[in-house]
């Protein structure tokens, strides 16, 4: 058993790869959904009836869909349409358009659950538009938020895995690639799920410590 993993970690480079790739995967799709799911939910909590009723039945059909299958439609079936992408950017704009819907159905209950007395008295001072949103909604709903931003940041880490079908040299890949030359499966996939493990403990690290902002300010 030990002879396997040794044979895993001589493929160290290798791993790191395809675990950097990841990082960077996860990062940009979480920040990128979380800005485009700012904006959004920002649609649904205004309540513009017919913008609202498209884009909740738009979320909905994202939330409905296997991500597996959305990486699909990106990589094989845009370029059907003329939208050509390589591997690596198909996967990117296949986890932001996924987690997109998420992370506004997130943030826009998070808002709708604001107390408004702040609100009302940001009016009373004279705040409104982006400028009450920046100094009075943001600072608690980011608070408040964040823990389920953090699930869904960690389960935008796992859904990358999904990347190795479209050949993506992410960790999953990497871990397969070295099993499938050597047979080693489960020191490699315990490896990868190791390092998989590593990445959400940093998030759940970053969840804590704005938890402990928003206690502190209370």
């Amino acid at each position: 058993m030990m002879h396997d993993f040794g044979i895993v970690w001589a493929h160290a480079d290798l791993l790191a790869s395809g675990l950097l790739n990841t990082i960077l995967l996860s990062v940009m799709a979480a920040i990128a959904a979380l800005v485009l799911g700012g904006l959004l939910s920002t649609v649904l909590v205004l309540r513009a009836r017919r913008l609202t009723s498209f884009l909740r039945a738009a979320i909905d059909v994202a939330r409905c869909t296997p991500f597996l299958l959305v990486a699909y439609i990106i990589y094989y079936g845009l370029p059907s349409l003329g939208l050509r992408m390589d591997s690596w950017s198909a996967g990117l704009v296949a986890l932001v358009v996924y987690h997109t819907a998420y992370m506004a159905e997130i943030l826009a209950s998070a808002w709708l659950a604001l107390p408004r007395d702040p609100i009302e008295a940001g009016y009373a001072y004279g705040y409104n538009g982006l400028h009450l949103f920046r100094r009075i909604v943001l600072p608690p709903l980011a608070l408040n938020a964040s823990p389920v931003l953090g699930n869904q940041t960690i389960q935008i880490v796992k859904d990358s895995a999904f990347l190795t079908i479209i050949s993506i040299p992410e960790l999953t890949h990497a871990a397969s690639a070295i099993q499938s030359q050597y047979f080693v499966p489960f020191a490699a996939f315990i490896t990868a799920m190791l390092l998989y493990w590593a990445i959400c403990l940093i998030v759940e690290a970053g969840v804590s410590y704005i938890a402990q902002i928003a206690e502190a300010r209370r």
